[in-house]
């Protein structure tokens, strides 16, 4: 029996991480020690714990270490509150690999202790970019602590090999997020619409909208958002932000906006199989969401992805990208809508996968090497690498 632990950090990863979950949880050969930190504590941010719980899940440890501020320096002290809090429990569970996703600054936290700790690390969605934010550094270097690779790209899985990972530890499995469209049971419009409390209008319109971690001023470009959405008059559902330095002025920002519209609503926490039906009957997504990049190609949804945040990520035909300035989103919006680009997008395929992402990792997790084949990394010679030599200086 291996164990397995998982660390999950907010909604976000939660929705990426479910279905590897429930593969994990069913393995015969595998036991599942479930970690919930950081955004999933916080009453502002929805408390989505009691997601995890309805979802019939075990939690094995539940740790409240977010910052209460919203700045960089809380971002900071949420490592450095997390590594406190994970070392006592990583050294006492010692599990025989932990599962990390993704590239939220939180999960420096649980690799660095799991490094200490000679704990192998397995880690989803390494490879991918995201230029303008931190989150591309954290995802690199997720990837260069990790001993297993799950990539969700072909791309991505090249990125990772030329940073010089063996091969046998790099595979790509796909996006977990997509596992949803073909194993979950999505609500209908009807189901939907109650879920959200409100009517479903025959044009809505999702924004997922985060900060901008990588510039000074992370809402620097947010009023570009808010002033080319004023062009579109229907409905305008809007998720809450991450957890980031600069989500309370986003989140204040979107409320002022939805008191001068009655059409448009902010959701604290939207569940996973919500979210996903929510983008199956959208017209359009607007925002920097990895989510409008990975995952609305599946569901054939136009979207505009704004700014510096998911710059360099590969993307489907679906996605328009538009500088953070109120004109070009408006002029983004207005083709993204248009007869000809609905009709162009047909047929397209989404290049993060095929829907089965959590068999092929459970397949890695189960069929991995012992502990100490997994710790031991080998050096690949560069090209030519192997004719250079040292002199000695004497």
């Amino acid at each position: 029996m291996r164990r397995v632990a998982v660390v999950t950090t907010s909604r976000a990863d939660y929705s990426h991480l479910y279905w590897p979950l429930k593969e994990i949880e069913a393995h015969p050969d595998l036991e599942l020690h479930l970690i919930v930190m950081g955004a999933h504590l916080s009453a502002t941010f929805g408390a989505t714990i009691e997601q995890i719980r309805a979802d019939g899940f075990t939690i094995a440890v539940a740790l409240d270490c977010l910052d209460p501020e919203d700045g960089d320096e809380a971002m900071a002290r949420t490592i450095g509150l997390a590594v406190s809090q994970l070392t006592p429990v990583l050294g006492e569970l010692r599990p025989d690999i932990l599962l990390l996703i993704a590239d939220r600054y939180e999960m420096l936290a649980p690799a660095s202790v799991a490094l200490a700790l000679r704990i192998p690390i397995a880690h989803i969605e390494g490879g991918d970019i995201s230029e303008g934010a931190i989150d591309d550094a954290v995802r690199n270097a997720l990837t260069k602590m990790s001993h297993l690779h799950f990539t969700p790209t072909e791309a991505a899985r090249h990125r990772v090999l030329a940073m010089g990972e063996e091969a046998w530890r790099v595979t790509c499995s796909g996006a977990p997020s997509l596992d949803h469209l073909m194993r979950s049971r999505l609500p209908d419009r009807q189901a939907l619409q109650l879920s959200l409390g409100q009517p479903l209008s025959d044009h809505s319109c999702v924004v997922a909208y985060h900060p901008v971690t990588l510039n000074d001023d992370t809402t620097s470009e947010m009023e570009s958002l808010f002033g080319g959405l004023d062009s579109w008059r229907n409905q305008i559902i809007f998720c809450f932000p991450n957890a980031d330095a600069g989500s309370s002025r986003v989140a204040e920002r979107t409320r002022v906006f939805c008191d001068t519209r009655d059409n448009a609503r902010l959701y604290v926490n939207l569940d996973h199989l919500t979210y996903w039906s929510l983008l199956s009957h959208a017209s359009l997504m607007i925002g920097n969401s990895s989510s409008g990049i990975m995952e609305t190609a599946s569901v054939g949804l136009p979207t505009v992805d704004i700014g510096e945040r998911q710059r360099g990520r590969t993307r489907a035909a679906n996605v328009l990208h538009a500088a953070a300035d109120s004109g070009q989103i408006t002029r983004a919006i207005e083709k993204a809508t248009s007869a000809e680009f609905i009709s162009a997008m047909k047929d397209i395929k989404n290049p993060y996968g095929d829907g089965a992402a959590s068999e092929r990792i459970v397949a890695g997790l189960t069929n991995a090497p012992d502990r100490q084949t997994l710790l031991t990394k080998r050096a690949l010679p560069l090209d030519g690498e192997q004719d250079l030599f040292i002199q000695d200086p004497t």
